[in-house]
């Protein structure tokens, strides 16, 4: 896809979000605005990954370390075929398998996600089965900024740099807020690139945001031969919508009736515009 089909896909992808939210009356919308470019390159340009094969132990794996953003995971996966869209109706609804974090009795799920600092280490492992078994499959994780002080996700740097697990690229939704304020202030963990290169991974910096440029860098993974890949993707939370961005209460805030016209108003805006 062109970036400006990618850019349409995500207009129509934050709708959803916010649709399915609002029916809801929760989820976490800033988190899944500001992911949702990176996912909808991941499933439309990169990953080897569809309805089709799913159960082929070939497949590309994503596993959504970040879990609490899992409506933008579930858009995508509605768009590719996983599922049809209208079971999106049911999230958060009782008995519904729709709930609030990744859970693999919803199909095209890799992993029960959700607990942070645990989707690195789970990929970590599936990337090194892939060594193992001498299969040429990729593993594809995406972290939250604010899930990067859990000592799990260090442990699981190191393993990944000693056992030179290039067929494993980590992403980090960097913008730079979670749930009780900014991430440099609730524990700052920048440099975060110095640290993952003094790790043994080789970083790159992308504009979250910015389709030619997330197409560019993934398709130079992996960054450098036998070195896991950490690509820092600078998002802005809640993106796409004005009175959004950059707004901690838009962590896990749900939008009211008048909210949420005016963001699909400048979301119909933004169609027009492209």
């Amino acid at each position: 896809m062109t970036p400006k089909e990618l850019a349409l896909k995500s207009i129509g992808y934050r709708k959803n979000i916010l649709k399915y939210i609002y029916g809801a009356n929760a989820g976490h919308t800033g988190g899944s605005l500001s992911c949702i470019d990176i996912l909808n390159v991941l499933y439309n340009h990169t990953l080897n990954v569809g309805p089709d094969n799913f159960k082929s132990p070939d497949r590309d794996r994503y596993i959504q370390s970040k879990g609490h953003c899992v409506e933008a995971l579930f858009v995508v996966l509605a768009d590719k075929g996983f599922f049809p869209e209208s079971d999106l109706e049911t999230l958060c609804r009782y008995k519904s398998h729709y709930i609030g974090h990744p859970t693999r009795k919803v199909n095209g799920v890799e992993q029960n996600t959700g607990a942070l600092g645990h989707g690195l280490p789970i990929s970590v492992g599936t990337a090194l089965a892939a060594k193992m078994d001498k299969k040429a499959y990729r593993v594809f994780t995406l972290l939250g900024d604010g899930e990067l002080p859990e000592g799990s996700n260090w442990e699981a740097a190191l393993t990944a740099a000693h056992y030179k697990l290039d067929n494993l690229t980590a992403i980090i939704d960097h913008n730079k807020l979670q749930i009780t304020g900014r991430t440099s202030d609730v524990c700052n963990t920048d440099p975060i690139d110095q640290k993952f290169e003094s790790f043994g991974w080789a970083v790159r910096h992308v504009d979250g945001h910015n389709f030619k440029m997330l197409q560019e860098t993934l398709d130079e993974l992996p960054f450098t031969e036998d070195k896991p890949s950490l690509i820092i993707a600078h998002t802005v939370k809640g993106k796409g919508i004005s009175y959004m961005e950059d707004e901690l209460k838009w962590h896990h805030g749900v939008p009211n009736k008048q909210q949420f016209a005016q963001a699909i108003e400048e979301l119909d805006n933004a169609v027009a515009a492209l």
